[in-house]
């Protein structure tokens, strides 16, 4: 039995004769869309599969399909006949194009063996010279695979051919079976007192030989080390960093990837002709005065180290000097080449070193990397990516980074080991990391990608919602730095059959207990403008954080993310009296943070609406007040003659009343505001802070009695707390209570309610966030002054939900995937994905009235 090893990521191409049997191997041994076949793709492109004239268009497919495959990193196996060398050359192109590795099985059988078979199928029609003349191509071509392929099975004869086995085998860089957690330690470059220094900092036991020497360490928790490579050349001790890091790797404790100075030292110490230059004359000084079984044992151990690691899941790639997403867990010369040089522009600078190519800023990778080699005076993060290179040998510090905690722990150099060529420059100011590729480019949101998300897994933006929102976002939206979420629309509970009601609490306390939901918390709804409110504590904080070095501290921006107040000033005024109410309550210390997201509902809704208000609204009041009372009047004096008039007066009084009610109903929302004075902010969700989303962490009862803390230390009365109750749903008397609480709250002019699940939800079955509850009365201002009327009403009860539930369910798990991002510490243009999918499907053709 013949077993044969395949990449589980790469290229099988199976080479045989007409009737060798590579379709039955391929079909035994593969799954079949894992099986690229060249008869298939002619059938495809003329419909029959014997057909020799689309032999050229055949290929030109097939080769399309291996190449999408390995683009996807999947095993392609090619069923051809491959055995003129020509064949082979464009499928192995095409691997090296893909980086992958590229395999070699050869199915040997007796000529006859063949055209037996091939004359036992009644489709084929096959000259008696083909297949010699494939024999004698396959003989000829046996000279060159060894050559062409990494590795190559040959099964001659057919019961070696039915004995074989296939055995697959992941790339050395996949570990993506291992999850951390790691420590990821930047270029250490032979400093052994600053490494060692580091690793007690991180909790390793340091271990010892008999001379006393560090010859490994372990974590007591479990935690192990991961080196980006560079350890040696320049600093004191390159043999004392080598002999740490070996034992740690020797013992499971670390993994260590290939520095561009460890490939240099290899090969000096195999003798070959390198410069002596960059600190490598110091390694092989010390070197030389060690005993040679530690150099042996050095020469291999550098020798085996890979350009880089996949680890946890494909969640975190290290590589010395970082890697494209391309290139991620593929082998080949030029993935090595980037792992350990990075990208050139071919130009020097006046220190006389390569300039690189700031591969970072560009990079969009769902993986965090994490690599060292160009010194950095502080290791920022740039579109999750982190260069832990702090200039440890140059008199900077060794800086390591906590995966997945993402903290950052350095130790200070004890000197300047090695003068730098170019000196450490100190960061271009408060916020250098946050660079201007970290914001959204428009490949990030265009097509058919959609948007990930925790909740409901991708979520779609059609293209032209989303050229709509760019629309928006481009000429209108606040400085996007701030713009880190946008709330979601809210979907109405059930129409209800009641009458004279649209909605009622009966439905929205139901939908919840048909759903297996068995408490909710009811809060009032705030007739105001929808506001989203991030605060810094200080200038420093929004600097460090959001990098905004003009000294604001925060944003107050509506649900289409534009600026709330056209004066800045008054935007400062109240976020001022909301981070004095924040920290008044002690929440920056009981939060361990330095910033807030909130939303929250200001009032009142003339602030923001009044030209909406006066145009649409009071024109229509003011007509209703001019027209009917007039025509009540002329049909009074009608009626007063004797004139039949039927109904038509109680009408008309009727739909006069109802213009009066329409009036006071958004009057009842409408007052003046001067400054500060009249302004209400009623925050009643902490959505996150750093490092934490509260919004997921925390039920709608903590946010309540934070939103009712922050209104109790705010003396002038800017915050308001928000009413709520707390439902049983499996009690008549609980729910009961509620409804006389929303009947209340509607008659004194309140809009009505949210109703939002408590406790842990029902895992089979998609919940809704919240459920709006809206009073009779401002409802009227939604439908018109008669959409109470019995006719209008009974029309109304057929409206359709569908389209704004489905949509309130995806911009809630945008919001809350917008909110993980921010808090997991990932590029602001990942945030900017999932917030402005939210504001492209508010382009969606939805009734704006639900």
């Amino acid at each position: 039995m013949t077993e044969i090893r395949v990449p589980d990521m790469g290229l099988v191409v199976l080479v045989g004769v007409t009737g060798s049997g590579k379709s039955y191997f391929a079909r035994k041994h593969f799954k079949p869309t894992q099986v690229v076949s060249s008869d298939y793709c002619r059938g495809v492109v003329s419909d029959d599969e014997n057909d020799q004239s689309a032999t050229g268009d055949a290929f030109d497919l097939l080769h399309y399909i291996v190449a999408k495959r390995l683009r996807r990193g999947l095993l392609t196996v090619v069923d051809a006949t491959n055995v003129q060398s020509k064949a082979r050359q464009s499928l192995l192109q095409i691997a090296k194009d893909h980086d992958v590795r590229a395999v070699a099985i050869v199915l040997d059988v007796p000529e006859g063996v063949a055209a037996e078979r091939n004359a036992a199928r009644p489709d084929r029609d096959m000259p008696a010279h083909v297949i010699p003349r494939q024999r004698r191509e396959l003989r000829r071509g046996m000279r060159t695979l060894e050559r062409e392929f990494r590795r190559v099975h040959v099964l001659r004869g057919v019961a070696e051919i039915d004995a074989a086995t296939i055995a697959y085998e992941k790339a050395w860089n996949d570990r993506r079976e291992l999850t951390g957690p790691f420590d990821v330690v930047g270029d250490v470059h032979g400093c052994r007192a600053e490494l060692e220094d580091l690793l007690a900092g991180l909790g390793y036991e340091i271990e010892r030989d008999a001379a006393g020497r560090a010859a490994g360490a372990s974590h007591p928790g479990g935690r192990t080390a991961v080196f980006v490579g560079d350890l040696v050349d320049r600093g004191p001790d390159s043999p004392g960093v080598l002999r740490l890091v070996m034992g740690m790797v020797a013992a499971g404790a670390a993994l260590c990837v290939s520095g561009n100075h460890e490939a240099k030292l290899v090969r000096a110490l195999r003798g070959r002709r390198v410069r002596l230059t960059h600190g490598l004359a110091e390694s092989m000084e010390q070197l030389a005065a060690e005993a040679e079984e530690f150099r042996d044992g050095a020469l291999r151990f550098m020798d085996g180290l890979i350009s880089h690691y996949v680890l946890d899941g494909g969640r975190l790639v290290v590589a010395h000097a970082g890697l494209k997403e391309e290139y991620h867990g593929r082998a080949s010369g030029r993935v090595r080449s980037f792992a350990l040089y990075g990208d050139t522009t071919g130009e020097t600078d006046e220190y006389g070193l390569p300039v690189r190519y700031p591969w970072a800023r560009d990079y969009r990778g769902k993986a965090m990397v994490v690599y060292g080699h160009t010194p950095v005076p502080e290791a920022e993060w740039v579109n999750n990516t982190i260069c832990l290179d702090t200039g440890a040998v140059f008199g900077g510090k060794l800086t390591a980074l906590r995966y997945p905690e993402r903290e950052l722990v350095s130790v200070p150099a004890q000197k300047v080991w090695y003068e730098p060529a170019r000196p450490l420059t100190a960061p271009a100011g408060p916020g250098a990391a946050h660079r201007e590729n970290d914001i959204l480019n428009i490949e990030d949101v265009l097509g058919n990608q959609g948007v990930e998300t925790r909740l409901m897994g991708r979520v779609a933006v059609r293209e032209e919602n989303a050229l709509a929102a760019l629309e928006v976002m481009s000429r209108f939206a606040v400085d996007p730095r701030w713009l880190v979420y946008l709330p979601p629309t809210m979907a109405p509970a059930d129409t209800s059959s009641l009458t004279g009601y649209l909605e009622h609490p009966a439905e929205a306390l139901a939908a919840y207990r048909d759903k297996g939901v068995a408490r909710v918390v009811c809060e009032e709804k705030h007739m105001g403008s929808r506001a989203v409110a991030v605060v810094c504590r200080d200038a420093s904080v929004a600097a460090g954080r959001f990098g905004v070095p003009d000294g604001t501290t925060g944003a107050l921006y509506t649900r289409t993310g534009r600026s709330f107040f056209r004066d800045p000033s008054r935007t400062a005024e109240v976020l001022d009296r909301l981070r004095a109410a924040i920290g008044a309550a002690g929440l920056w210390d009981e939060l361990d943070t330095g910033w807030l997201v909130l939303d929250a509902e200001l009032m009142p809704w003339s602030a923001k609406a009044m030209d909406l208000i006066r145009t649409q609204y009071a024109a229509t009041g003011a007509a209703a007040r001019a027209a009917l009372p007039m025509a009540s009047g002329v049909l009074a004096r009608a009626d007063g003659r004797g004139l039949d008039l039927g109904d038509l007066r109680e009408r008309i009084d009727r739909r006069a009343a109802n213009a009066a009610r329409f009036r006071d109903a958004y009057a009842r929302y409408c007052w003046t505001v001067d400054g500060l004075t009249g302004l209400r902010l009623a925050p009643f969700q902490i959505l996150a802070g750093e490092g934490r989303s509260w919004a997921a962490e925390r039920d709608h009862e903590w946010h309540l009695a934070m939103a009712e803390r922050l209104a109790d230390n705010d003396p002038g009365g800017l915050l308001r707390p928000t009413a709520s109750v707390t439902a049983d749903l499996a009690s008549a008397e609980s729910q009961a209570a509620v409804t006389a609480w929303w009947e209340r709250l509607t008659a004194a002019g309140g809009e009505g309610m949210v109703v939002k699940p408590l406790g842990p939800l029902p895992e089979d079955r998609r919940v809704q966030p919240g459920v709006k509850c809206r009073g009779p009365e401002y409802l009227r201002i939604i439908y018109g002054p008669d959409y109470a009327e019995p006719a209008n009403l009974d029309r109304l009860r057929g409206r359709s939900l569908g389209r704004k539930r489905s949509l309130a369910m995806r911009e809630h798990a945008l919001g809350a995937e917008a909110l993980d991002r921010l808090t997991g510490g990932e590029p602001l243009w990942r945030v900017h994905q999932a917030v402005f999918a939210v504001l492209a499907l508010e382009s969606e053709p939805v009734d704006p009235r639900l």
